[in-house]
């Protein structure tokens, strides 16, 4: 009886902060503008870079694939990359310079103006994502920052602030996986 409450407790909340989603004007809203921004940015030749530490990393892998892959249809690979699969380049620039600059390094290499980051922190406050967003800015990159409900200190570095209205770690990743597919259908079906 009580594994049943623990597994109906989960999904109702999961349900419960979907529903708050979809509540949301402005963060429906949010979700659009940030695939149309997607879109510009690959119909321009430009690239969807993504960040995140631990579950947010997987997310930014999932999502990634999800992009250069494929989603619903076949059609061609969209140019899409999560950052931290080249462990050699993570454990060296973070032994060499600090966790802090694993991703902002490679953004400051790699990224031009036009292409886009999606910085994934559940708090919004991870210090390597924020300093991947600052570096992102600074390339003229527009940033799209998947959070929880607060926004964290991410806000601030935000194009787009697709901040799930929840405190709830992993209901909140749930829900970026959630509107990330969402993004990735709008993307698909616009551009294919």
């Amino acid at each position: 009886m009580v594994q049943t409450t623990i597994i109906t407790e989960a999904i109702r909340e999961s349900i419960a902060v979907k529903q708050a989603i979809m509540e949301d004007a402005v963060l429906l809203d949010t979700i659009h503008m940030a695939a149309i921004a997607m879109i510009h940015s690959l119909q321009d030749h430009k690239k969807i870079l993504f960040c995140g530490n631990g579950g947010s990393a997987a997310d930014a892998q999932h999502l990634a694939a999800e992009f250069s892959g494929r989603f619903y249809k076949d059609r061609p690979a969209l140019y899409a990359e999560a950052l931290h699969c080249n462990t050699s380049y993570l454990t060296a620039v973070g032994n060499d310079y600090g966790y802090d600059e694993i991703y902002a390094r490679m953004l400051r290499g790699i990224g031009q103006p036009g292409d886009v980051l999606v910085a994934i922190s559940t708090s919004g406050n991870s210090p390597n994502i924020l300093e991947a967003a600052k570096a992102a800015r600074e390339q003229g990159m527009i940033v799209i920052g998947m959070t929880g409900k607060s926004g964290g200190k991410m806000r601030a570095y935000c194009d787009y602030l697709l901040n799930i209205p929840s405190a709830d770690t992993p209901r909140i990743q749930e829900s970026h996986i959630t509107v990330g597919h969402i993004i990735c259908e709008i993307v698909e079906s616009s551009l294919f």
